[in-house]
């Protein structure tokens, strides 16, 4: 990608950022907001702020790289003719929208075929925006704007670990999880992708996580990676796709995590 491409795509990425905060916010925490259920078993919301969000952000790159493809969660996918494909989830963390936490927040990522280049993960009622990629590791919010980098914990009995929900995925997956868990200092759950923005800014170490979908987890690896840290699936390879996902600040971290996650 050269120079002029990828300063295009930064600016794209902070203008999307932009338009689904403002229809995100129009909806937050307003009083009959709709939220209509997408899974058969159990409760997967989606709201009007979700599809307004992603129409805003789906419109701006029609107008500003009309070549480039899209995949979004709640309107689909575009193809490529560029080579570039914007992966969009208006609103991670939708249980938590609804519920009125302030812990959700717009994922954006940049990918070129390979893997994601760039991320954003945009938090709009707390004003918080970590941009991760294409020379870039950097957040902005209330204390201002400062550079991101993970911290240098290397041992699991000095790490923070995340996770979204108790129960992980399968049984399986979830009993692998308690495995590294109790080794850890910390174990909290709930954050969603605000998760891995704590892990990105250094706050936090360790984020396991499955049943992602591509859109789930492709802008925090361009941020956790930008910020020095490292995202497989759970075998040690790319996480871009979904499924299981874990997100280390350290290798030797990275490394302790995994060999519990497969003691075989």
């Amino acid at each position: 990608m050269d120079e002029r491409t990828q300063m295009a795509c930064r600016s794209l990425a902070g203008a999307l950022a932009d338009a689904a905060r403002g229809e995100t916010l129009r909806f937050f925490r307003q009083t009959g907001l709709r939220a209509d259920n997408k899974a058969a078993d159990g409760f997967d919301p989606v709201t009007e702020g979700d599809r307004a969000a992603e129409e805003a952000m789906r419109a701006l790159i029609e107008t500003r790289r009309p070549s480039d493809g899209i995949l979004g969660e709640e309107f689909g996918q575009k193809p490529s003719e560029s080579g570039l494909t914007w992966v969009l989830d208006p609103i991670d963390g939708t249980r938590g929208y609804v519920a009125g936490t302030p812990t959700w927040g717009t994922l954006i990522a940049l990918h070129d075929g390979i893997k994601p280049v760039l991320g954003v993960i945009d938090q709009p009622y707390i004003g918080e925006r970590f941009i991760g990629g294409l020379g870039e590791a950097r957040m902005t919010g209330p204390q201002g704007m400062r550079n991101l980098y993970v911290s240098g914990v290397t041992a699991l009995e000095d790490a923070m670990i995340f996770t979204t929900f108790p129960e992980v995925g399968t049984p399986d997956e979830a009993a692998a999880f308690r495995r590294v868990a109790e080794h850890c200092k910390l174990t909290r759950y709930g954050m969603d992708c605000y998760a891995y923005a704590l892990l990105a800014a250094g706050q936090i170490d360790l984020v396991i996580e499955a049943g992602l979908q591509p859109y789930d987890i492709q802008a925090p690896i361009a941020v956790v990676e930008a910020a020095g840290g490292i995202v497989t699936n759970w075998t040690g390879g790319p996480a871009d796709k979904g499924g299981q996902a874990i997100a280390a600040a350290t290798p030797e971290l990275h490394a302790a995590a995994m060999a519990l996650l497969d003691p075989a």
